[in-house]
Order: C-alpha cells, then structure tokens, then sequence
C-alpha cells in the first residue's frame, strides 16, 4: 500500500503529466521535526522571530476571530466543542509549498473519520481564500482567514516577524477545546509531517 508521504511527492508529477505540463516542480521536502511557539523559524537559511504568546500542549485554544471565507461570519475556534479541530496553518495559499500542504489536507484528508473537522487558517483575505478553494476544487475544506489583526497568530506565537505571515503549523484540538498535538514546522519551505499528524488526530477520536 502506498504512504500518504509517498503520494504526496508523486501526486504532483501525476498531475504536470496529466495536464501535459512539460517540467515537473522540484519535490517538497517533509520536515518531521519541530521547534517551538515564541521561538524563530528559518526560511532558507534565514531566521524569523515568532511573535505573540506561545501556545502548548494541554493549552485551551484561545478565544480569537478568525473570518469564515465562505459565510464571512466571524468565527471563535475555542467555542468549537465536541469535535476534533485538525488546524493547518500556512503562510500564504498563492505558494507552491502551502498548495501542496492544502491539497494534501484535502485530498489525503477525506480518509479522516467526519468527527475530524478540517480547517486551514492563513492571512489570505476571505476573498483570496474562496478564490483559492473553488481553483484547486478543495472546496471540502473550511478556510478561516487571520487578515487584519493577525488576532490568531498573535495569540498563539505563530506570526512571523518582518513577513507578518502566520508560521507553517499543525495543531490537534480535542473536544473539549483543549491543544493536543502541534508541529511548527523549523522551515517554512518544507511541509508538515502531515502522515503523522493524520494518525495523532484518529487517535484522539479513539481516545477522547
């Protein structure tokens, strides 16, 4: 049986084939190492301060805005109980290393029990969100867009100092709102351990 890491190097070859594209993008590397909320984050080889409050396990979410792109309703994640938040966050979704991590989330992500909730949070405006979701047909996907304050980059340590973008993450919230699992990612032009994160979320939902 194939790995999801496996099909996430090959599945853009596929797609440049498929379309008749005559160079294929360079494959993504997956970083499975992460440092922590508050500290610095390199990209290429440069190093970025994280600011805010620094978010950790055993953490509550914090209580923040974030805008729906779909309804444009404003939206408070920590009042979100009774499911699994899978909250994959990306600088920017006009990038070719946060397309990949969001078609993965789309498209590997439909393996994912329903009681998973899966939602990517980026600084794009609602506008450039839904643009996004309807081009690369991941319109499964809830888009929640931190544009404006950087309200949920701030209170988590994740907004990256200088690009004022949100830093490549992933964090697991329980039911009862409460931060199970995060990876920062260290460079911000790798991916998430997406796998991983994937198996950490089906066992929350067997454990919680």
């Amino acid at each position: 049986m194939i790995s999801r890491k496996t099909l996430l190097i090959i599945l853009p070859v596929f797609m440049m084939l498929l379309l008749g594209c005559g160079q294929t993008r360079p494959t993504i590397p997956v970083d499975e190492g992460s440092i922590e909320p508050g500290s610095s984050v390199a990209m290429k080889g440069k190093p970025f301060k994280l600011l805010g409050t620094p978010i950790a396990v055993g953490d509550t979410l914090p209580s923040v805005q974030l805008r729906d792109a779909t309804t444009m309703e404003k939206v408070d994640l920590s009042t979100m109980r009774g499911s699994i938040l899978f909250l994959s966050i990306v600088p920017s979704l006009d990038t070719p290393v946060c397309d990949a991590q969001t078609h993965y989330l789309g498209e590997q992500g439909d393996e994912l029990p329903q009681q998973i909730k899966r939602i990517t949070i980026s600084r794009d405006t609602p506008f450039a969100q839904k643009r996004f979701a309807k081009e690369a047909k991941l319109e499964d996907l809830r888009y929640l867009s931190d544009h404006g304050e950087a309200a949920f980059g701030r209170s988590t340590g994740l907004l990256i100092d200088d690009l004022m973008l949100l830093s490549r993450s992933v964090i697991l919230v329980d039911r009862e709102g409460k931060v199970r699992y995060i990876q920062v990612v260290p460079d911000i032009t790798h991916l998430p351990d997406m796998e991983r994160a994937f198996e950490k979320a089906e066992e929350l939902v067997n454990t919680t």
